[in-house]
Order: structure tokens, then C-alpha cells, then sequence
């Protein structure tokens, strides 16, 4: 199993992202760890609303996956999660190509439906034509990373005769689709290299606007179905799975370390190749740093 690190999320508007650390400073800390991966998320226009209810501030992921590349020569640069529905599909596709070319291959592209209806609102997307758009954008990405010419017709635009170079070094970029629906699990099982299921209570599924998943036993039974609906339709390669480990304590991970192996174990066996771990947005440089070396000299 493989552990990524997320870099910690500032809640509101009190404090600024990067008070966590600098980006560049955290990230080398995290390859020095023995972590496989560093994930960020985007919300590129939230509501204040949302910001003082408890919602996140966010960087660009490619422009600070990219610095990320630049000074962590190793780490999996993964997108946890791009709102697909956002971005015109020919423009995420060169985004994404960018980041794996410069990063000689290293991008696990996370991405979403979104469920923030003022963000839609203020970037002119219509909030009920998102799973439309989810699909039209996986229907592009092939096509621009293939290399060759070739056409599509889509909802809000046609492309004619069109060719994207340079390809990204995958060949294809790992996708993995975030999200509990049997929408994003089909798109998974069809299309996709990984799924990013959201495991919390009901209130945190009603918020972002997808199905509870309550227990471990139930997750496990939904990854042996993305993975058999996979295989049926003709697959042979193996579907990752990414599990948010929220237990830790944001003081000293290494605390009740044997509870936390354990725990880790089940989730493991439960069929979860990814865990995504991160210290708190409230933490100062200095607790950010203890907290990754604490984390890897124990767990990795």
C-alpha cells in the first residue's frame, strides 16, 4: 500500500494556504519521508459562504503540482480532486500533458464532478449539465494524448480535424474519478485507473453530494464491484483505490502507532492500494514538518 501526503487545507479566510509551510520546503520534506505521492485540490472560485462554514482555500494543482516537480524529483503528482466539468476538455488535457511531460511521467490526474452550485455559477457552467461534461471530458482525454488527428463534437464546442502534441509521457495518465454515485463507480470500471471514494458521515456526503459509505466492510464490497464490473467490461489491468485516514493524531501520528498498523491493515485488506494522509491547516511550518517526519520514520 502507498501513502500520499495532502498538503494541509486552511479552512476560511483567517488564514492564508501556504501559513502550513512553503510548498517547496514541505514537499521535499515529504519525498525525504519515504512518501510515494503529494496531492493537492482545487476550488478555484468558492462561495464566502462556504469559506466560513468550514470550506478550504486552494492553489492552481498544475501550476503547484509543477513547483512540486521541480524540487521533489520522485513523489506522484496527484490532482486530489480537479472539478472535470470546469475546464474546456482540450485545455485540461494540455494541462495535464504539461505536468506529466515536465514531470518525466510522474501525474495521477484525480478528477470530479463538483458539487459547489456557486462555483458553476460564477465560472458560466451549468450546474445540471455536469455529469454531461464529466463524460465529454473523458471522451477528449484519449483522443488529445493519442498524438493523432482526429474530431469531436461536444455540447458547447466542435474540434475538426485537430492534433495534440507533444503526448504525455503516459501512455494513458492514470485517471482516477473521485465520487460513491454508480455513476462515478461505472466511470471508474469503464474508464478510468483509479477510484477516489469519499468515506465520512451522512452530513459529509450530503455536502458534497454523493452517497454515504458508512462502514470498511461496505466500502470493500464496493471495490470488488468496481473491480468486477471492470473486468466484464474486458479489462485485465488493476483498479487503485485511494482511502482518506483521518485518525491520526495532529500532534504525533506516532502516537498508538500498533492501532494505527492495524487499522491501516484492515483497510488494505479491505482492497485500498492508496492512503492519503495530511496534518492539520492550522499547523505552522515547524508542526507540518514534525509531523511528516514523524509519520514516515514510523509508518514508511
Amino acid at each position: 500500500m502507498r501513502f500520499v501526503y495532502h498538503y494541509p487545507e486552511a479552512t476560511g479566510s483567517e488564514r492564508d494556504l501556504l501559513d502550513a509551510g512553503p510548498l517547496d520546503e514541505v514537499a521535499a520534506a515529504v519525498e525525504q519521508a519515504g512518501f510515494h505521492g503529494f496531492s493537492l485540490s482545487e476550488h478555484p472560485v468558492p462561495s464566502a459562504r462556504w469559506l466560513a462554514s468550514g470550506g478550504h482555500q486552494s492553489l492552481d494543482p498544475f501550476v503547484a503540482l509543477a513547483h512540486v516537480a521541480a524540487v521533489a524529483r520522485r513523489l506522484r503528482l496527484h490532482t486530489n480532486l480537479v472539478v472535470a466539468p470546469y475546464r474546456n476538455p482540450f485545455l485540461l488535457a494540455k494541462a495535464a500533458t504539461t505536468l506529466d511531460r515536465l514531470s518525466k511521467g510522474r501525474l495521477v490526474l484525480g478528477l470530479g464532478a463538483g458539487y459547489l452550485k456557486s462555483e458553476f455559477h460564477a465560472l458560466g457552467v451549468d450546474f445540471e449539465e455536469r455529469g454531461a461534461l464529466f463524460d465529454e471530458v473523458l471522451d477528449v482525454l484519449p483522443l488529445h494524448w493519442s498524438g493523432e488527428p482526429f474530431s469531436y463534437r461536444g455540447r458547447h464546442f466542435e474540434a475538426r480535424d485537430v492534433v495534440a502534441l507533444p503526448r504525455p509521457v503516459q501512455r494513458p495518465v492514470p485517471v482516477w474519478i473521485g465520487g460513491n454515485s454508480r455513476a462515478a463507480r461505472r466511470r471508474v470500471a469503464e474508464r478510468a485507473q483509479g477510484w477516489m471514494p469519499l468515506i465520512g458521515p451522512p452530513s459529509l456526503s450530503a455536502t458534497v453530494r454523493t452517497p454515504t459509505i458508512g462502514s470498511l466492510t461496505e466500502l470493500a464490497d464496493m471495490i470488488a464491484g468496481v473491480r468486477d464490473a471492470a473486468k466484464a467490461a474486458g479489462r485485465s489491468d488493476e483498479i487503485d483505490v485511494q482511502y482518506s485516514y483521518k485518525d491520526l493524531s495532529p500532534a504525533s501520528p506516532a502516537d498508538d502507532a500498533d492501532r494505527h498498523r492495524e487499522a491501516l491493515a484492515e483497510i488494505e485488506r479491505a482492497g485500498v492500494t492508496t492512503v492519503v494522509v495530511s496534518s492539520p491547516g492550522t499547523a505552522t511550518p515547524t508542526a507540518t514538518r514534525d509531523f511528516i517526519e514523524a509519520f514516515g520514520s514510523t509508518y514508511l
